[in-house]
């Protein structure tokens, strides 16, 4: 076990305690019509974004799509059904410049029992404040040094930031172990016959306000993979533009230094405090 300051454990314990912060008072709920008598708040939307949408939808409505001054409702349908209709929204919230990034990939939202009810394009579930899900992979070596990847400059999300080995968004067609294996060879080169060995560890769950857009909410369900010492990361897709290898006690400091995406410092810290002892 690594040594790490009191000091410094107290603070990734108090920030992974903070993870999941509530929407800020002022968003406006997004309300699911589950059933005759389910209305479950499933996203929140940015107020700034409402008066846009308040006018368009008293223009041009949208099936299944109401809008208030102080929130949005989504009727009841089949997924198929309900997707169209949410595909129309957020191509009119892309269209007034709303939803930036657009990827032409689509997420599922999921309910407690494991339903899908509709997808969506992902760039636009941190607009509505949909929660999604994505996979972190700890790389992680017998000396104990974490390999981390910084983010391309070119990427529309925190870019030039530090992350995980790897990291995704899980698409609507993928498990989280599917969508893990696939991540740690786009972005690090780790071949199937290492990444077999990812260990599941559970999940965060991460919600947090993204100033000037709207509100991110996530499942991050988290892997570790222990690498050999001779393996150097090799990134595939372009989304890294570099990776170092540290110890826990300097991935503590830039955690502290607010170096890392707020995903990754999560799972960061998570790693840091199953993997240490105070000094």
């Amino acid at each position: 076990m690594h040594k790490i300051t009191t000091s410094t454990i107290a603070a990734l314990e108090e920030m992974l305690q903070n993870s999941a912060r509530p929407a800020p008072q002022d968003f406006l709920p997004i309300y699911f019509l589950g059933g005759a008598t389910v209305r479950l708040v499933i996203g929140h939307l940015n107020p700034d974004f409402a008066p846009y949408l308040l006018e368009s939808l008293a223009k041009n409505p949208i099936a299944h799509v109401e809008m208030g001054h102080d929130q949005m409702t989504i009727g009841r349908a089949r997924p198929l059904a309900l997707s169209g209709s949410l595909a129309k929204l957020a191509d009119r919230m892309h269209q007034g410049g709303f939803i930036p990034g657009w990827r032409k990939e689509d997420f599922a939202w999921i309910d407690e029992n494991g339903h899908e009810y509709f997808r969506l394009e992902r760039s636009a579930f941190r607009t509505f404040g949909f929660r999604s899900m994505a996979t972190h992979i700890n790389g992680y070596t017998k000396a104990g040094n974490l390999w981390l990847g910084r983010r391309s400059e070119t990427k529309a999300t925190d870019p030039g930031r530090l992350d995980n080995l790897a990291a995704g968004g899980i698409g609507a067609d993928e498990t989280p172990w599917v969508n893990a294996r696939r991540e740690l060879w786009e972005e690090a080169g780790v071949p199937p016959q290492i990444s077999d060995q990812i260990e599941p560890i559970g999940r965060i769950h991460m919600r947090r306000p993204i100033p000037g857009r709207g509100f991110h909410d996530e499942q991050l369900y988290i892997y570790d993979l222990e690498l050999a010492e001779n393996f150097v990361p090799t990134n595939h897709d372009g989304e890294v533009s570099s990776f170092i290898e540290i110890s826990l006690s300097e991935a503590a400091a830039r955690i502290l230094a607010d170096e890392f995406t707020g995903d990754a410092a999560f799972v960061t810290a998570d790693f840091i405090l199953r993997n240490t002892k105070a000094s």
